[in-house]
């Protein structure tokens, strides 16, 4: 009688095995399938790409001189030529190859918009770059004004001796080790917010 029972609960403890482990699979696999989903870029129709495009970017939030940018006004402040610029996923692909770019430094848009401090030890903010879409990149005071960062952060209007496609601008930073979260399509503001 003993020996049944030992039987039967080691068949019971063997069964639940193989169930849970089916369930850690069919966990894992829906974990990476979503995974790869939110990794992908939304492939748009050119005709709903166009609805996206901003011809202005707003310069907005905790500055003293809010900014609507184009790229006639970007190309009249001080423009940097990137060369070699490449969008790496967090797969680690290639998504994009810039020979050739042109922008300006989010640093020199924010001075030029001034962030509304009460004294040089006021430095709890974050920059918010929006696409038309919601997708959003976020940067701190101190990337931006105290890191390597603020020298390898861009808005861009060409690439490639071309305006850019997906939105006249485009935000990037060049610095990051997978460039592609940080880099934002279809810009419409930067948007700077006091730390609370």
């Amino acid at each position: 009688m003993k020996t049944k029972n030992y039987i039967l609960i080691l068949l019971i403890a063997f069964s639940c095995t193989i169930c849970n482990s089916s369930k850690k699979e069919e966990t894992s696999v829906t974990e990476k399938t979503l995974q790869n989903d939110n990794d992908k870029h939304r492939i748009l129709s050119p005709a709903d790409s166009l609805k996206m495009v901003n011809h202005e970017i707003e310069v907005k939030g905790d500055v003293e001189f809010p900014l609507q940018l184009t790229v006639d006004s970007l190309r009249k402040m001080k423009v940097v030529t990137i060369d070699d610029f490449k969008v790496v996923c967090q797969s680690g692909e290639i998504k994009k190859d810039d020979k050739v770019c042109k922008g300006v430094l989010l640093k020199d848009i924010l001075e030029k918009a001034k962030i509304r401090q009460t004294g040089h030890k006021d430095r709890n903010f974050y920059i918010v770059a929006r696409a038309s879409d919601d997708y959003k990149a976020t940067f701190s005071w101190a990337e931006i004004f105290n890191n390597p960062t603020g020298e390898n952060t861009f808005t861009l209007f060409e690439e490639n001796g071309k305006p850019v496609k997906n939105g006249e601008m485009i935000a990037i930073c060049k610095n990051d080790i997978k460039t592609s979260p940080r880099h934002v399509y279809w810009l419409k503001s930067i948007e700077v917010y006091k730390v609370k």
